[in-house]
């Protein structure tokens, strides 16, 4: 077991001295080594997390009103930049941002029952080829990959694949050869939950489909008017014959979504409603996504992070890690990984959530170094259609931040929840989980220190890949000490100590005489007879070399 003592620690301890501020978080003199495994992704909606650019923002239609949260609040790509810049996600050590689709959207709205809505959210596609005006535009999308990409943060586009946006007045349908309105899917098997619409007046795309067809006769004037038709016929035509994909329905959208690598540099896909749609559909994005990543690296050295491969994460409702890596239809199972996939959102993590630390953490270490070795999967506490979250009157914000950003495995935060965001606004259905970001409540005290709380485990984990790639080993059960061990990186942590001085054993992990860092009391300690003594005013330790 390597026990190394970086000089960076003599450095960083003649600059700091032996306890740093409470109100910054010195960054690690050493470039953490990045790993999926241990990504740290915030998810956010668009639309609703920071208004950059009020230039574009939506006013809607006087006999259209709509209902409380389900109409356009003015987030757009801009305010996402101005966030990258202020520091606000390197400070909370996010090291991927994950957004809605920003793919141009209907220019209608819909009354699902519950009041008008609109397509704030993204997953309405009317033209695959454009962003929506109402989101930003194309040189403000590539700026802001340039600005996360300057600070080390990647970036995921959250791309569909499996429906068009639901059919209005102002929009035009898709014809026939491209799409089906029924049956609706009833999730009995692998058939009912494939071959079918999600609900009503949501046309599906006939990915089960391998008639080749033209292009839909809407979009054919579209571009034209836009005289961009010949460009986007041109680039079709050259996508067919270098992938040799047949000219179906799905792989004109596959193309679409591959354009984004291309043009934009992403450095991964989120993939919705993945086991709405066939897994040959997966595995010919990520073969034409991977091809496009490696010639996009290749060409455009200056605006990359590193050689990381193009990264996939699945969006595979009700897939529960602690089931094994198939994902079973009823007549059927289907490993997604096999497909592409990386990771996928694991649905288990809000359940499992309320056991303890260790019952917790040994679960997912034994997952991932068992059935799921080589591959990852992404625990969530919230999300933006998901009406049981943990934790969901934000009674306990900072136990939910120390059981997802210390747990084994990838995480992601959904925005707000480092800031007890409301998820029970007035508001019926998924329409509770979209309110606003709270900026305005950060300088409340309470909500200042939450953040405060996830700020320094997400720092950690950003500067210790093992805290989520690594092998988890309990130290002690009483008090409640553990390791992570992930190459070269090795890290020890503390919760629920003594107030005040506490003495952790660290003599399985260092070896005497290192110096040791805590981050969440911002203080240098040195190894003695297998121990490290910290006195703060908190109960939890984070160690590790820096």
């Amino acid at each position: 077991m390597p026990k190394f003592i970086f000089f960076s620690c003599v450095v960083m301890f003649l600059i700091f001295g032996c306890k740093g501020s409470e109100d910054a978080i010195p960054k690690s003199e050493v470039t953490p080594t990045f790993s999926w495994d241990n990504a740290t992704i915030y998810f956010l909606l668009t639309d609703r997390f920071n208004n950059g650019d009020t230039t574009n923002d939506y006013v809607h239609p006087e006999d259209a009103p709509h209902a409380p949260y389900r109409g356009f609040m003015g987030g757009d790509i801009a305010g996402i930049t101005d966030k990258i810049e202020d520091g606000y996600f390197t400070d909370l050590g996010v090291n991927a941002i994950w957004m809605t689709p920003l793919v141009e959207q209907i220019k209608g709205s819909v009354d699902e029952g519950t009041g008008t809505s609109y397509p704030f959210h993204g997953y309405w596609a009317r033209d695959w080829t454009a962003i929506d005006e109402r989101f930003g535009t194309e040189e403000q999308l590539k700026e802001m990959v340039a600005a996360a990409h300057r600070r080390d943060i990647r970036v995921i586009f959250d791309v569909v694949a499996n429906h068009t946006g639901p059919v209005t007045p102002y929009d035009e349908v898709y014809p026939d050869e491209w799409v089906k309105t029924g049956p609706r899917c009833t999730y009995q098997d692998f058939k009912t939950t494939t071959d079918c619409t999600l609900v009503d007046n949501l046309p599906d795309i006939r990915t089960e489909s391998d008639k080749e067809v033209s292009l839909p006769p809407y979009l054919v004037d579209k571009w034209k008017s836009e005289g961009r038709y010949e460009k986007e016929v041109a680039e079709l035509d050259d996508w067919f014959e270098v992938t040799g994909y047949k000219r179906t329905a799905v792989n004109y959208i596959l193309k679409w979504l591959v354009d984004f690598i291309k043009e934009y540099g992403v450095d991964g896909f989120r993939v919705d409603t993945v086991k709405h749609t066939e897994p040959y559909v997966w595995a010919n994005l990520w073969k034409a996504a991977n091809v496009a990543w490696e010639d996009y690296k290749k060409k455009n050295k200056d605006k990359i992070i590193d050689d990381q491969p193009f990264y996939m994460m699945g969006e595979v409702y009700h897939y529960y890690a602690s089931q094994g890596r198939e994902f079973n239809f009823g007549d059927q199972k289907v490993d997604f990984f096999k497909d592409g996939f990386h990771s996928l959102i694991n649905f288990d993590f809000k359940t499992d959530a309320m056991s303890d630390y260790e019952t917790l953490f040994s679960k997912y270490n034994d997952i991932l170094q068992g059935s799921h070795k080589g591959k990852s999967i992404v625990n969530y506490i919230s999300s933006h259609d998901d009406g049981s979250p943990f934790d969901l009157n934000r009674a306990h914000p900072k136990d939910a931040g120390t059981k997802l950003l210390l747990c084994p495995g990838g995480v992601q935060i959904y925005y707000g929840d480092e800031t007890a965001r409301s998820l029970t606004v007035e508001a019926q259905g998924d329409a509770t989980l979209r309110s606003f970001m709270n900026w305005e409540a950060i300088t409340e005290q309470n909500t200042d220190e939450i953040l405060k709380h996830w700020q320094k485990l997400g720092r950690f984990r950003n500067d210790h890949p093992a805290v989520g790639a690594g092998q988890h080993s309990m130290l002690s059960s009483a008090p409640y000490t553990f390791s992570r061990i992930y190459k070269e990186d090795e890290v020890v942590v503390g919760l629920e100590l003594p107030i005040g001085s506490k003495k952790v054993n660290v003599s399985t992990v260092y070896d005497d005489g290192e110096i040791v860092y805590d981050y969440y009391s911002e203080q240098k300690s040195t190894v003695k007879q297998g121990v490290v003594s910290i006195n703060s005013p908190h109960d939890i330790v984070l160690l590790g070399r820096k």
